[in-house]
């Protein structure tokens, strides 16, 4: 297993050194004098935990390793209070036994102030979100790490971290978000390493013979992100409207070397959500500008889409909960679409419904949850099943499974049938 290199643990300590001086300052100071404490000692709070977490696939898949997860995970969780501002790290220190590397994996590192009561702001590393949707995402265009939530990691972990600038504006009138990017953050999406799926070009299914390569946007200030949300409560409604200038955030076309590409992509939508009936319900709506290909004449671009949610939650019993949704792809300008794509057809409406229910026994120790995706008109489904027990506030155990189902070795989900994996975990939280 290769170790980490002292480069990088170089940043590590950099990034620490320079948001927490206390934690290396004090530690280096042998003169102990009351002035360098009041000057360096700020409180540091300390979490994290420790996870043993294994998997394996039930299925053969000849393109990828029987182990679908193997890693032991530490994560420590720092920060400190001033009177000006907050400070955050969170890292995550992974020995993995798939790609049989040490990692590390900075999830956290942010400053946030408050300079008035009409403002914040928060800068650095950190985990963005927005929008209705239940792990479906119309105008949440933050990155999304799909390989862990195809292997078995937490859920956490399906939010992947930005490098970002996020400033909050309040008013009676409305409230206003902005989040800006200087530099494109990805997915950290399926390339074949931990995932196998369906290669067009080789018209079968690849993995880590067929590695996904990129040519990535990675110029700092020019190849940047800039995403917004205006919302307002309204009679216990929230509405809020969006927007998005950036790049597809997974690969979205390919070029004449083979190289899948990241096109520009602008996106306008809106949300509302409140209580209906007994429940909770939402409603959201996306324009995927496809700029590079606003007229659908370009086989190797992503066309421009319409995107649709319904959804509703709602306590069903006691410690017992059910959400349903229903979610469209609708792809614009179809008829230049089927005659230019040089790969299988997609139809012009991809419709999935979504069901959760999750139920709470043992004093809420133990959580049990299903979590089902299922698409009518691609005729696969995905199903989450999950069961969590807490032995106590530091102890606790999880397993669960991946299953993929699909007619179709092309579609979204059927391209990942040898995938179907189980997996359990191991976790100590300190």
């Amino acid at each position: 297993m290769e170790i980490f290199g002292s480069c990088q643990l170089r940043k590590i300590v950099l990034f620490l050194s320079v948001l927490f001086p206390s934690v290396l300052l004090c530690a280096a100071d042998d003169t102990n004098s009351p002035s360098a404490h009041n000057r360096f000692n700020l409180p540091v709070e300390t979490h994290g935990f420790f996870e043993l977490r294994s998997g394996y696939r039930t299925r053969n898949d000849k393109y990828e390793k029987d182990m679908s997860v193997m890693e032991g995970r530490l994560q420590l969780d720092l920060s400190s209070t001033t009177d000006w501002a907050d400070f955050k790290v969170k890292g995550d220190v992974v020995g993995n036994g798939v790609t049989e590397q040490g990692e590390f994996d900075l999830r956290e590192a942010y400053m946030f102030t408050r300079p008035s009561d009409w403002m914040d702001l928060k800068i650095g590393r950190q985990i963005l979100t927005w929008g209705t949707g239940d792990m479906v995402f119309i105008n949440d265009l933050f990155p999304k790490d799909w390989n862990s939530f195809f292997i078995g990691r937490d859920t956490d972990y399906l939010k992947s971290p930005s490098d970002a600038a996020k400033i909050s504006l309040f008013s009676d009138a409305a409230n206003l978000d902005i989040v800006y990017t200087p530099q494109f953050d990805p997915d950290r999406f399926i390339d074949g390493e931990y995932i196998s799926y369906w290669n067009a070009n080789l018209q079968r299914s690849a993995g880590r013979d067929a590695i996904v390569h990129t040519d990535r946007p990675d110029r700092w200030f020019r190849d940047d992100e800039i995403a917004a949300r205006l919302y307002k409560n309204i009679n216990n409604y929230e509405y809020a409207l969006y927007a998005y200038h950036g790049f597809w955030k997974s690969p979205g076309g390919q070029n004449a070397d083979n190289q899948s590409l990241f096109p520009d992509l602008n996106v306008y939508g809106a949300s509302v959500r409140g209580e209906v009936g007994k429940g909770i319900g939402n409603a959201e709506i996306g324009y995927y500008d496809s700029a590079d290909d606003r007229g659908g004449k370009n086989g190797y671009i992503n066309n421009s889409e319409m995107r649709y949610l319904l959804g509703y939650t709602q306590e069903l019993g006691v410690d017992l909960t059910g959400g349903i949704q229903y979610y469209v792809e609708q792809l614009m300008q179809y008829d230049d679409y089927k005659r230019t794509t040089q790969h299988a057809v997609r139809d012009e409406y991809r419709q999935l419904l979504t069901f959760r229910l999750t139920k709470l026994l043992m004093n809420q120790n133990l959580r049990m949850s299903m979590f089902a995706y299922f698409s009518p008109t691609d005729r696969d489904v995905y199903l989450r099943p999950d069961i969590n027990y807490k032995f106590n506030d530091n102890l606790s155990w999880e397993a669960g499974a991946n299953i993929f189902f699909g007619d179709y070795p092309h579609t979204f989900f059927g391209q990942f049938r040898d995938n179907t994996n189980v997996y359990t975990a191991i976790r100590y939280s300190f």
